[in-house]
């Protein structure tokens, strides 16, 4: 049956839907956008009419969305930046210039420190009306790709080549490869003896198989709550640890990074972004910077040939 103009959603629509998923209910959407209980349940209900589906699970606590309804807060999400990304390139074609408007970037936690700050210094130099907002995601689960995938962000900064396949719509790019290493306190005369400090987020499957062919490697004495905290308790002596190079760029002088060889994993480094905000400006000024990242971007421990594009 053809779809008519009373069948689709309008954007007010599409941000109600979104505010009660963003803030678990119909009560609280209603103080966020400055509107009454029932003007939001009956905007919802109109637009699981119009879909076809119920969004919601409504409940004492609250409204979850079911997965129908997780679908339709992704796309929304995506739909009503679209129509800001719509605007800005407008005005850009017609008055030609620097990229302008804010960008959205999720990266993990060692991306953010250390391959992130140069890369938005010579951004907000060539395009100062480009405001980025930089969050930190774990990368374990879905990750920043599902950041990216569910419209809460513009581009990710991901883990690419792994057994979880990126979500359907996005578009991926590889930046480095960066080798992992055997990190432990300065001096010891036999490391790999030390018991394992690790977190959630390491090993992941695309150093799975290495890491099961290790028989040195125990199972982890100490679990951290991220890389940072990994590598300060190994500088206080209380174990090894195998370690990405992005997680132990800055390392301190007290901790001794040993290389694992010619078989060593590795892991690659990428963005993503959708297919819709791939060819926009602010999206495309960002890749054009993570792409061309000069030789100082990279952190000394990847090492000179490690580091590529």
């Amino acid at each position: 049956m053809a779809r008519t103009a009373d069948s689709d959603l309008a954007p007010h629509e599409l941000r109600i839907v979104v505010a009660v998923a963003d803030t678990g209910g119909f009560s609280a959407a209603a103080g966020a956008l400055g509107l009454t209980q029932s003007a939001v349940s009956h905007s919802v209900r109109g637009s699981e009419r119009k879909i076809g589906a119920v969004l919601f699970e409504r409940g004492r606590t609250g409204a979850r969305p079911t997965p129908a309804g997780e679908k339709a807060v992704a796309y929304a999400r995506r739909v009503l930046r679209l129509l800001d990304v719509l605007t800005a390139e407008a005005r850009g074609a017609a008055r030609p210039g620097p990229a302008e408007g804010p960008l959205r970037i999720v990266a993990f936690r060692s991306a953010a420190l250390h391959l992130l700050p140069p890369v938005l210094q010579r951004l907000r130099a060539r395009h100062p009306g480009i405001e980025p907002r930089v969050r930190i995601v774990r990368e374990v689960g879905r990750g920043t790709a599902g950041e990216v995938a569910d419209g809460k962000a513009d581009v990710g900064i991901t883990t690419l080549g792994g057994s979880v396949p990126l979500p359907p719509g996005l578009v991926a790019g590889g930046l480095l490869e960066e080798p992992y290493a055997l990190v432990h306190a300065a001096g010891h005369a036999d490391p790999r003896s030390l018991p394992l400090v690790d977190w959630a987020e390491n090993c992941g499957s695309y150093t799975r198989d290495w890491w099961a062919a290790q028989d040195w490697i125990p199972v982890a004495a100490v679990e951290a709550e991220d890389d940072g905290a990994v590598l300060s308790l190994v500088s206080g002596g209380h174990g090894m640890a195998i370690m990405p190079a992005l997680s132990l760029a800055g390392a301190p002088d007290s901790v001794e990074i040993t290389e694992l060889g010619p078989g060593r994993p590795t892991r690659r480094v990428g963005y993503v972004t959708t297919s819709e905000l791939a060819g926009s400006a602010v999206v495309r000024a960002l890749v054009r910077e993570l792409r061309h990242r000069g030789t100082t971007d990279v952190p000394k421990a990847l090492g000179p040939d490690d580091g590529r594009s």
